[in-house]
């Protein structure tokens, strides 16, 4: 089952494509709808990774669908745009659309965008496990040469260890810091960094913060901060206080 979002500021052409998508497409969802693009940013910034394809309008009053999509920070899913005017067909393509649908839908057009997007879906799960494997194997590999892959801009960065100074986290997006002043920005939960930044050398300090162990340069006892080696001062939760003395 594919997961979708509706964005069109005229209520009467969502209720439309929602019966269209329900009647004729049962393989896909629809969990949201928005008239208000500005509201559909924020829901994108809680939930980066739920949803499988955007049908979105571009004559909008508030904001037209390409500055929408300007304005997204990460776009891990398809694109349909729908539109009344057939002038976009170019931007659409320059915006990577997986299909260009004309208002009103036609049911067939309709069908055929959302067998498009299984086969999306079924080449990305392919892509997905290719990566997950690759940097899994250069997680493990042994003689001091791991590497931390992290999925950036549609590329995957391996990093050595000791590259890595601390990871910040904001709800679904960490920052990751490094020793020579880089600041990557990953569409993943700390806790999922967690999981990637396997070995002794990093510590989950804080509820918002990884440090690698070997980055400190200072323990503040009274604030209970650490200073790393860039001067950054973190704090340590009282809960992590005696696991990360026991550190050293």
């Amino acid at each position: 089952m594919s997961k979708v979002i509706l964005i069109d500021d005229e209520p009467k052409a969502i209720e439309s494509l929602k019966w269209e998508i329900d009647n004729f497409c049962p393989d896909i969802e629809v969990v949201q709808t928005f008239v208000d693009p500005r509201k559909a940013l924020k829901y994108f910034e809680n939930h980066p990774d739920e949803i499988d394809c955007l049908f979105l309008d571009i004559e909008m009053p508030q904001m037209d669908g390409f500055r929408f999509l300007d304005e997204l920070s990460q776009r891990n899913f398809a694109v349909i745009i729908t539109t009344a005017y057939d002038q976009y067909g170019i931007n659409a393509i320059k915006e990577r659309a997986l299909d260009y649908l004309l208002k009103p839908i036609d049911s067939d057009d309709l069908i055929a965008a959302c067998e498009k997007l299984e086969e999306y879906k079924r080449e990305h799960r392919l892509k997905d496990k290719f990566e997950e494997t690759l940097m899994s194997a250069m997680a493990n590999t042994t003689m001091g040469h791991r590497r931390i892959g992290l999925n950036i801009d549609g590329k995957i960065v391996f990093l050595k260890p000791d590259e890595v100074l601390y990871c910040e986290g904001d709800g679904n997006y960490t920052s990751v810091f490094l020793e020579n002043g880089e600041k990557f920005f990953v569409t993943q939960t700390l806790k999922k960094m967690e999981e990637r930044l396997q070995g002794d050398e990093f510590f989950r300090i804080h509820n918002s913060y990884i440090i690698n162990l070997t980055k400190v340069r200072e323990y503040i006892k009274n604030d209970a901060l650490v200073i790393m080696t860039d001067g950054r001062n973190i704090p340590v939760s009282r809960n992590k206080k005696s696991d990360f003395l026991g550190k050293f």
